[in-house]
Order: C-alpha cells, then sequence, then structure tokens
C-alpha cells in the first residue's frame, strides 16, 4: 500500500460511514437539529460538498466538475439557520452532487505523486496536500456524530 491508497482508504471510509447514517433518512428527518443551535443534516451534507469543492479547487484550480448555480450561497453560515427546506437541495440532489464531487477528488488523489502530497497547502487546518485530502474523509466524520444523535431521535437503531 502507498500514501494515495491509504489516503483513499480513509476517504472511502468516511463515505461508507457517512452514506450509511444519510441511507434511510428522509428529506423531513434531514431538516431535524440533534439540538438547539447546532445545524440541521441538510445544510452540514451542503457544506461538506461545497468545503470539499473548494479545497480541491484550492489545490488544483479549474479541477473539478461546476457545482450548480447557487449552490454555494444555499450553505453558509447565514443560511445555517433556516429551518425552511425550500432553502436547500433534497436528499437525492445533494448526494447526486456529492458522487460527482467524490468521483472528481478521487481522480485527483490519483494523479498526485509521493512528493505532491508533501507540499504545503497554506492553510493550517491542513498544511500539506496530503492532509487536505485525508481531510475529505474526516471531515464527513467529524460531522456524522450529529447525524447518529439524529437517527436516534427518528427512532432508528444505531448502525455502527
Amino acid at each position: 500500500m502507498n500514501a494515495r491508497d491509504a489516503l483513499k482508504l480513509s476517504i472511502d471510509m468516511g463515505k461508507t460511514i457517512c452514506l450509511g447514517y444519510l441511507g434511510d433518512l428522509t428529506d423531513a428527518e434531514l431538516m431535524k437539529r440533534p439540538c438547539p443551535g447546532c445545524n440541521h443534516i441538510n445544510w452540514q451534507v451542503g457544506h461538506l460538498i461545497a468545503s470539499e469543492y473548494g479545497m480541491m479547487m484550492g489545490l488544483f484550480p479549474n479541477s473539478m466538475p461546476p457545482l450548480p448555480d447557487g449552490f454555494a450561497e444555499k450553505y453558509t453560515k447565514e443560511t445555517a439557520k433556516s429551518d425552511n427546506p425550500a432553502d436547500f437541495d433534497k436528499k437525492a440532489e445533494l448526494l447526486a452532487l456529492f458522487e460527482k464531487t467524490r468521483a472528481a477528488t478521487l481522480d485527483l488523489l490519483s494523479k498526485v505523486t509521493d512528493a505532491d502530497l508533501d507540499k504545503p497547502t497554506g492553510v493550517n487546518y491542513a498544511p500539506t496536500t496530503g492532509s487536505m485530502f485525508e481531510l475529505q474523509g474526516s471531515h464527513w466524520l467529524m460531522h456524522a456524530g450529529q447525524w447518529a444523535v439524529v437517527r436516534r431521535q427518528c427512532g432508528r437503531p444505531p448502525l455502527f
């Protein structure tokens, strides 16, 4: 196994867990907040997609398929306060966009060299290209803990 394989394994594990948690939740359930002051799942998923897109574009300009017009604007800190489902995309749209974005991220990962992974990014939370790729799995997992709470609130059993 090389570094790219290990990073892909980490990214894929995040995807497996997160898609497991999202799998049987409805659009209405994606609007639930685990507690007051927390963001609902729909917003979090949109945020994660927009973040991944932005991080990869920061590393590799013009490398990602474009987000739909207005997508990033739907998922800002300001919009996180909205509980209106009409302000956000539906689950099916989010998951399709996630798959498209993630495929592009993994394509970029497949093309980098070991030396590329050590290149500095100038970003304090992911100081190297390798750490920025790793963040694509762990960032999703950071949010998934809240999704497990919402699942339990909705009467779903634990998955993992």
